[in-house]
């Protein structure tokens, strides 16, 4: 029997969970989906991979399940559901529609880097539920081509992450726009000064739930560092991979420039691989991470654009190949592996200039990351 019946969920909504082997709910869902299903707003503090997606999902669909057939509901966008990068609005939209697979209710799915009349063909379709990144779709808005107007339900999903990518003045241009009485759902692994200021001008007497990852969640990451000059990196990292014989590595670098060029000498050691980065049109982007998903390659190489939007089943390791300066930046990162309670390995090559970047990391987690390196240490 699944635990999620406990908040009398549809029976259509409870068929999908089964089908996917949804047994028990996680703590954020746990605590979320009845405040949800009250329709209070929220604020959610949780890091990423603590079913967050269903912990919203799933109360926003069981609110529509049942009129989802009457052409004065919907037929109009009633839910707007905001995520900073393409790759996590994709995973949110296939995550309605999985949940909702037999709840008759459309899913609309935009995002940059496709053309336009892409997107103007998904909302003639006329989604209920619409999943964008802020600057495509306030690109559509000041076309006139999205209304609004009709608008239940806001979710903000990933907000410190959009603060870091510079979308804030987006968001708040958007919701600008939407109607003054809806629902308000707000989801963010940190709460810096300017998403707490944000929270305070758009949430009306929201609920706050922190989800800290109790023991049997805990992602069972372990967290290694390398101290070498830059130069050697490419070097240590190839024998990283060949002396690891991993089946699925994620390296995440600092530029797209760096990202093929280190793609490329990866390759050029018999490792398959490729890049992952903005720069990359949206069809090739789906169909590498395909490739990697079904291990067709071994190593993908990724800006931060796939931080937080990349989901791959038993992703074995992750690599910083270079330590990034924003410590959120990497606890983003390494939760890409050990999901769902699996083990996973975090591998970090840091040069001397990227010191001050552990340093801060490990105060941030208050974990200090082992030093693997044979010959050179801290001091």
């Amino acid at each position: 029997m699944s635990l999620f019946q406990e908040f009398n969920l549809d029976s259509k909504l409870i068929e999908a969970l089964s089908e996917q082997e949804y047994k028990k709910p996680t703590p954020i869902q746990k605590k979320a989906i009845p405040i949800i299903l009250e329709g209070r707003d929220l604020i959610g503090c949780a890091q990423t991979g603590t079913g967050k997606t269903a912990a919203f999902a799933l109360p926003i669909l069981n609110r529509y399940v049942n009129v989802a057939k009457d052409p004065n509901v919907f037929n109009r966008i009633k839910v707007l559901v905001l995520a900073p990068t393409r790759e996590l609005a994709i995973q949110i939209g296939e995550n309605f529609r999985t949940y909702g697979q037999f709840a008759n209710i459309q899913t609309g799915v935009i995002f940059g880097g496709v053309t336009p009349k892409r997107h103007i063909k998904v909302l003639k379709k006329e989604p209920s539920i619409l999943v964008a990144t802020p600057g495509r779709l306030n690109d559509l808005l000041e076309d006139g081509v999205v209304d609004l107007s009709s608008l239940d339900v806001f979710v903000l999903d990933e907000a410190d992450r959009m603060l870091e990518l510079g979308m804030l003045q987006d968001v708040k241009d958007i919701i600008a726009l939407l109607p003054k009485e809806r629902q308000n759902l707000m989801f963010s692994a940190t709460m810096p000064k300017e998403i707490a200021s944000l929270v305070a001008s758009i949430l009306h007497n929201p609920v706050r739930i922190e989800v800290k990852q109790e023991k049997r969640y805990q992602p069972k990451i372990i967290q290694e560092v390398y101290f070498l000059e830059e130069t050697h990196k490419g070097e240590k990292l190839i024998d990283i991979l060949k002396d690891g014989d991993y089946e699925s590595v994620l390296i995440f670098v600092r530029t797209k420039k760096k990202a093929d060029k280190l793609a490329k000498f990866i390759n050029v050691n018999n490792i398959r691989t490729k890049a992952f980065h903005g720069d990359i049109n949206q069809t090739q982007r789906i169909k590498v991470l395909d490739m990697f998903k079904n291990k067709e390659i071994r190593v993908l190489v990724a800006t931060d654009v796939a931080a937080r939007g990349i989901d791959i089943d038993q992703l074995e390791v992750v690599i910083n190949f270079n330590i990034p300066n924003v410590p959120e930046t990497y606890i983003h990162r390494i939760g890409r592996t050990g999901r769902a309670g699996e083990k996973g390995l975090a591998i970090s090559l840091c040069s001397k200039d990227e010191r001050e970047f552990l340093d801060r990391i490990e105060k941030l987690q208050g974990v200090k990351v082992t030093n693997s390196s044979l010959t050179l240490g801290r001091n």
